[in-house]
């Protein structure tokens, strides 16, 4: 499945994903901007629509998948324009992840939400996705204490307990409490 993927995406990405190398110049939209980005995603997305090795459900999974997670992340960035904890602002490096998370979500409204995202760096996106660190409204980080302290500090995050990422918004608060409650209290008990 991943080498038809890669034959409709093009010649670098399957070689790529064969297990070959490929020249810098064959790469050249990988530091593309943002918008070039976005333009080569919709041109794939266009691809898939008309591919015949995709059923139609299949098709219409991935079209409302990928335009879902545009909204969202645009919604995000308009709020959120750069990781708290690592400070990249650049946002081909950043992930909109979802405070409450999607499939705990009472309605589309909620999950393209802008304030239900932060914009963070993958690593920073894995820890938060997954219950290890919090951010409390005014900002302070929390870190679970089920977290592994040696591997945080490998990632570059301070442990101290003193790191405060700035505050969020009222909107943003309503979502941080479901996660604090759902989310990073599901790895403090182990569950």
């Amino acid at each position: 499945m991943a080498i038809m993927l890669a034959t409709l995406i093009g010649s670098p990405e399957c070689e790529i994903i064969r297990g070959r190398a490929v020249q810098s110049e064959q790469l050249h939209y990988a530091g593309a901007a943002a918008a070039e980005l976005t333009a080569r995603e919709d041109y794939l997305e266009r691809q898939i629509a008309v591919e015949r090795l995709f059923s139609d459900i299949e098709r219409t999974a991935h079209a409302q998948a990928r335009r879902g997670q545009g909204q969202f992340r645009a919604s995000v960035l308009a709020i959120e324009t750069r990781c708290r904890v690592t400070q990249v602002d650049r946002p081909e490096h950043l992930i909109a992840s979802h405070c409450k998370p999607w499939r705990e979500c009472d309605n589309s409204a909620e999950r393209l939400d802008g304030e239900n995202g932060l914009m963070l760096t993958p690593n920073i996106y894995h820890l938060f996705d997954r219950g290890f660190i919090l951010f409390e409204n005014n900002g302070n980080l929390l870190i679970s204490p089920v977290t592994e302290m040696g591997s945080m500090e490998k990632m570059g995050i301070d442990v101290s307990g003193r790191l405060n990422v700035g505050a969020s918004s009222d909107g943003q608060q309503d979502y941080l409490d479901f996660h604090r409650d759902a989310v990073f209290h599901c790895s403090q008990t182990g569950r």
